[in-house]
């Protein structure tokens, strides 16, 4: 079974995207961050057999109801910091040594489908696979076992998870399969390199991913 997974926050004010917020206001950044997901959900709808929303908080099932006309499963992450959410989930789609699982974060959408392709390839021949996000933590993680060490006592603030993280991967006798770095999306920096990058890629005669995010950033007066 292929899983592929996204995790995400209701886009509600002052709970998503703050650092942003402090820019283009909340209302634009939960905006945003609906975006994002809206683009992220069509684009991978039918990457994997199984594909599922991994929702905080817990109560906010209702808004996430309406993905499943893509096809989407609904998880409420459980409490406890980011590292137990993520072996929870692991151990969720883990059931047996033919699981691969592939999760991301709602926060790149522009991230190549291929790339999501790639992952799961590696998961043939590798124990574990990570996208390098160039704010010095990943934009997706890979496993095709369920390893809860590799997601104790990391600092997952900063920009040393993924240091961290190969660290752990090291230790733990683990091997790796690497994809591209790719970009995040945190800050107002962050927020004009998308900007920029979506206009490059129309500019050029290219297809982008995220039609909804490019039509939020017009509104924005940034695209």
């Amino acid at each position: 079974m292929r899983t592929f997974g996204v995790f995400c926050k209701h886009p509600r004010p002052g709970q998503v995207k703050t650092r942003l917020a402090e820019h283009i206001g909340p209302a634009s950044a939960v905006t945003l961050a609906a975006a994002f997901l809206d683009d992220l959900t069509l684009e991978f709808r039918n990457i994997a057999q199984r594909r599922i929303l991994g929702y905080s908080p817990a109560d906010s099932a209702h808004y996430f109801h309406h993905f499943s006309r893509f096809g989407y499963d609904l998880w409420p992450q459980p409490e406890g910091d980011l590292g137990a959410r993520l072996s929870a989930f692991f151990s969720e789609t883990l059931q047996t040594v033919d699981d691969r699982t592939v999760l991301i974060g709602s926060d790149s959408p522009t991230i190549p489908r291929e790339y999501v392709q790639l992952a799961f390839e590696k998961l043939d021949e590798f124990d574990c696979v990570v996208g390098p996000a160039m704010d010095g933590g990943y934009y997706l993680v890979g496993l095709r076992r369920c390893i809860p060490q590799l997601f104790e006592n990391i600092v997952w603030s900063g920009a040393s998870v993924l240091h961290q993280t190969v660290q752990r991967i090291s230790g733990l006798g683990l091997s790796l399969g690497l994809l591209p770095p790719w970009y995040d999306i945190d800050d107002l920096d962050d927020l004009w390199m998308l900007a920029g990058h979506i206009q490059a890629l129309t500019r050029s005669g290219q297809t982008h991913p995220c039609p909804v995010t490019a039509t939020v950033l017009r509104q924005l007066h940034l695209g």
